[in-house]
């Protein structure tokens, strides 16, 4: 099995909707949502709420999230990194961003002491976690070591 075909046998969250979609058929960097009709993936990371946390937490796609906040200067040095890897990443995972000032609950629950953190989510449970800035290149071999 290639890795579009492992791609396609999964299911993925709309980054607008949040509504589980299977991904089937074709190149999966073309496929929209069921439910909204925008695109699946569009390359960046999707700011995430508990709600729809636990949506994407659903999906069979391994969430990336960068747990962050607005007034810390490593999160900001993070951003444009994490950005631009969100293109290099996708589909074969949902970058993700939640602000642990407006998400403090998702913040405890997975037990964030530091930011900006890095978790890496498959099946509904945290298998790996990095703390601090990366380089792109450093971040994106992570990434892809864990999913």
């Amino acid at each position: 099995m290639n890795a579009t075909n492992a791609i396609q046998a999964q299911t993925a969250a709309c980054p607008h909707c949040h509504t589980l979609n299977r991904v089937a058929g074709g190149d999966p960097a073309q496929a929209h949502c069921g439910h909204c009709g925008k695109p699946l993936f569009e390359g960046h990371p999707v700011e995430l709420d508990e709600a729809s946390f636990a949506r994407h937490m659903r999906a069979d796609m391994p969430l990336v999230v960068d747990f962050w906040a607005p007034w810390c200067g490593p999160c900001r040095m993070m951003a444009p990194i994490y950005q631009q890897a969100a293109a290099k990443l996708e589909p074969a995972a949902r970058l993700a961003k939640v602000n642990t000032d407006e998400q403090g609950e998702l913040a405890g629950r997975f037990a964030i002491r530091s930011i900006p953190t890095l978790a890496i989510f498959k099946n509904g449970r945290e298998v790996a976690r990095h703390s601090g800035v990366m380089e792109q290149s450093r971040f994106i071999d992570w990434v892809r070591s864990h999913v």
